[in-house]
This record gives structure tokens, sequence and C-alpha cells, in this order.
């Protein structure tokens, strides 16, 4: 085992895509400046500050401590996620927008609890894995725990509702649990239970059928269930080879729901047209390959499983928010990382991508 420093390629996407993201976002935010200045200021503060300054800090600080020392405090950290998720449904401390209770309110900034549960939950199976190793090819020791952390979390996020943060959890859980040794019967299990699960939820909550539905009938309803993904594809389509060029973008001002949340690569792709689309695409890939590259280099197993947790749960949330805009999966709502607004998110993509830079520093292989 040899140490090194950080992975060059892997910081590289990184800081290509916090770039990428600010100048994106800036654009996109000058459709909230036209129609309030304080609420644009209170967001360009939220995401400059607080996502990427205090992020790019955190990420800097977390690269150089020793990983392990997040399998010491594991539990602890689940448990405060936990805890967040259950205080943030009471009704004095949560805070309601668009009927959905996902907020604390601090000094006049939101702050997202479930992104804390992702980090927490990331981090606590990794531990729990690493530490049963053979003995998650059983029931009792690899399947049940997941399906324990699932319905935990699950219970949580649904109440708020916030099923886009569940299904990113989901997705990392299971990533984690193939690459620690899980058997493939017992996925299929998960997969057969995932889709009962999206049926009931489909027959319990309608805006989730409401999504299935405009998916499968996105020419419905333009003025209302299928407005937003109407107005996706025609930025999409108006960028053309090349896009209309930086700030040009014409449906952020007064067509796309959400410009510089979920919709936000509509109108990057308006601006930058297939070219500038493709390229973000391409640096996601780049991303998900090299740090996957350092999860296979990596000696310990639990610094393994880390890093494939992170990256997948970063990565699918990438291609799950641009395949809804694109119209290939339903809408999600979910926001793209490093890009969208939101200095919570911002700051925890950042912080998990330090934790794998720390990782990356240890090598069993010489790196290229």
């Amino acid at each position: 085992m040899k140490k090194w420093k950080v992975d060059k390629p892997f910081l590289f996407s990184i800081i290509i895509l916090m770039i990428a993201g600010f100048f994106i976002f800036s654009s996109a935010s000058l459709g909230i400046l036209a129609k309030s200045s304080d609420k644009y200021s209170s967001i360009a503060f939220s995401q400059t500050v607080l996502g990427l300054f205090l992020g790019s800090v955190a990420m800097l600080v977390v690269s150089k401590i020793d990983h392990k020392i997040w399998k010491t405090y594991a539990f602890y950290l689940l448990f405060l996620a936990i805890a967040l998720n259950i205080l943030v449904l009471i009704p004095q401390l949560g805070f309601e927008h668009n009927g959905a209770r996902r907020w604390f309110y601090i000094w006049g900034f939101s702050f997202q609890p479930s992104e804390i549960l992702k980090l927490g939950f990331i981090i606590y199976f990794a531990a729990w894995v690493s530490s049963v190793k053979s003995k998650m090819e059983t029931f009792k020791f690899g399947l049940l725990p997941l399906i324990i952390l699932f319905v935990i979390s699950g219970i949580l996020l649904l109440l708020q509702p916030d099923t886009d943060t569940f299904m990113m959890i989901i997705c990392s859980g299971l990533a984690i649990f193939l690459a620690g040794g899980g058997k493939w019967r017992h996925l299929s299990l998960l997969i057969l239970s995932g889709i009962i699960g999206i049926i009931l939820l489909a027959l319990t909550r309608p805006y989730v059928m409401e999504r299935i539905s405009t998916f499968l009938k996105p020419g419905d309803n333009a003025r209302g269930s299928s407005y937003q993904i109407q107005q996706s594809l025609i930025a999409i389509g108006s960028g053309g080879l090349f896009g209309r060029g930086f700030g040009q973008s014409v449906q952020k001002f007064n067509f796309l729901p959400e410009p510089i949340g979920d919709s936000i690569f509509a109108v990057q792709a308006e601006e930058f047209g297939f070219v500038g689309a493709t390229t973000l695409i391409v640096l996601f890939v780049f991303f998900a390959t090299r740090g996957l590259k350092i999860a296979s280099r990596v000696p310990d197993q639990f610094g393994r499983l880390l890093v494939v947790g992170i990256v997948i749960m970063i990565v699918c949330q990438a291609f799950v928010n641009i395949g809804a805009m694109l119209g290939v999966i339903p809408l999600s709502g979910i926001t793209l990382p490093f890009v969208s607004h939101g200095g919570t998110s911002l700051f925890i993509t950042l912080l998990e991508v330090g934790i794998v830079l720390s990782i990356s520093k240890t090598q069993v292989t010489q790196r290229t």
C-alpha cells in the first residue's frame, strides 16, 4: 500500500463541475433577479457563500482527514440525521412550502435535513457492510439491515414528503450492497419489492401517479401537469447545436418552472446547445468512471464502499434530473448536483467529494 496525494483527475472533474455550475446558476438566476432583487440576493448568498464557499472549505478540510474516522462515528451521524428528520416534521420547527415540510428556517436561510440523512445512510451502511464482511451473503446480516435502513429512511422522507431523496438513498444502498458482496438473489427480491412499492405509492400518492401519467402521455394537459416537461423540451430544442449564448435563455424568465432548481439543465441546454449539454453529461460520466476507479484501488473495504455509495448517489441524482428534463424518465423534481440552487445540497455534495478525495490518497496499484 502506498500513500498518494489526492487523485488529480477526480479533483479536476470536481473543479470543472463547480465552475460550470456557478456560471450556469448565475445565468439561470437572472430570471429571479428580474422579478425580485431581494429574493435574488438571498438565493445568491445561499448558493455562493453557504454552498460554494463553505462547501469548498469543507471539501478541503475533509480531504485532509483520515476517512476511517467516519466509521468510528457512523452510528452517531445516522442517529443525528434521523433525529433532524423527525424534528423537521414538527409544525413548530419545520418550514412548509408547497405542501412539503422538508426545511428548517434558521436566521433567514433554509436547511434541508434530508441531505444529512443521505450522507449518514451511506457512511453507516458502508461501515456495517465492512464490519460483517462475508456474512453479507446471509439474510440476517446482509439484506435485513438494508431493509431496516430503507424502511426508516422511507418513513421519514415520505412523511415530508421527499420521494426523490428516498430514491437516491435506494440507489446508493443497492450499490453498496452489491459492492459489499450481497447476493444477486437478494437484490432481485429488493427490486421486486421496489416495483410493488412504486405501485403502492402511485395508488396512494396522487402526485406520483400524476408524474407517471405525464411521462406516458406528455402531450396531455400541456397547461397543467405536462407544462414543465413541455417547456423544458422547448428550451432544450431551441438551443440547437451551439445554443443562444450565455445569459440569453428566454425560457428562464416566464416559462420554465424552477429555472434554478430541477429545470436548470433545460436553461443550460438552451444557452449552450447540444454541444454544451453533451459536455456537461460527459463531465458527470468522467466523474463517475474516475470515482469508481478510485474505489477499485482502495485497500480497505470501508473506504471502497464509501466511495461507491457517494459516487453512485451523486451520479444517479444527476442523470435522473437530466433524464427527466429530456423526457426519457418521469419528472422527479430532484436537483442537478453542483449546479442547481440549494446551499445545503451543494455544501453536502462538496463535503462528500472531499471524503472521496481523502480516500483517493491511499492506493494499492499505480495510478494513471
